[in-house]
């Protein structure tokens, strides 16, 4: 198992990361997501686990400058979901979503890595848009349980002439 870093939150609200023996502020603990470290924030007094207030406040700072990730409509909604029966299924859907995103996102980026490789870029691009227009294809045969092909056109029929 890999090592877990302890930092301990002080009541005057200073962190000390007690594998370097030094306060730390918020700007530190986000590195150390950044760059995939484990560790756990416990209050110094009690010995709970405040992990997630942290964090929390972490997001709560970086919202506040640059492109928000959280929309105000997307904070409203979650606010309105706590306390519902489904509250508990909320997070998890949150977290395979993301996770999904991230995944995608690796998937994109290994792509772009092989079209830099390529000679004819536009081959790439090809092939991601055919799979793009195979997947959509399923989509709408799942809706709407067609083959996806055409319906038949009817004939047109021919105009009336006008009555004068």
């Amino acid at each position: 198992m890999s090592h877990v870093r302890i930092i301990k939150k002080y009541p005057n609200r200073r962190l000390y990361d007690t594998d370097i023996s030094s306060y730390v502020t918020l700007e530190d603990v986000r590195q150390l997501i950044v760059d995939g470290e484990s560790f756990v924030v416990r209050d110094a007094r009690t010995g709970n686990d405040i992990t997630r207030g942290v964090l929390m406040q972490i997001i709560s700072e970086h919202e506040e400058h640059g492109q928000p990730i959280f929309t105000t409509e997307l904070l409203t909604q979650v606010i309105r979901f706590r306390g519902d029966s489904m509250q508990g299924f909320l997070g998890s859907f949150l977290e395979r979503s993301l996770q999904f995103f991230l995944e995608q996102q690796q998937q994109v980026r290994g792509q772009i890595g092989q079209l830099v490789g390529q000679s004819a870029p536009w081959v790439l691009l090809n092939q991601l848009t055919e799979r793009n227009l195979e997947i959509w294809r399923s989509f709408q045969q799942g809706l709407t349980g067609s083959t996806g092909a055409a319906p038949p056109r009817k004939p047109a029929r021919p105009l009336k002439p006008r009555g004068r």
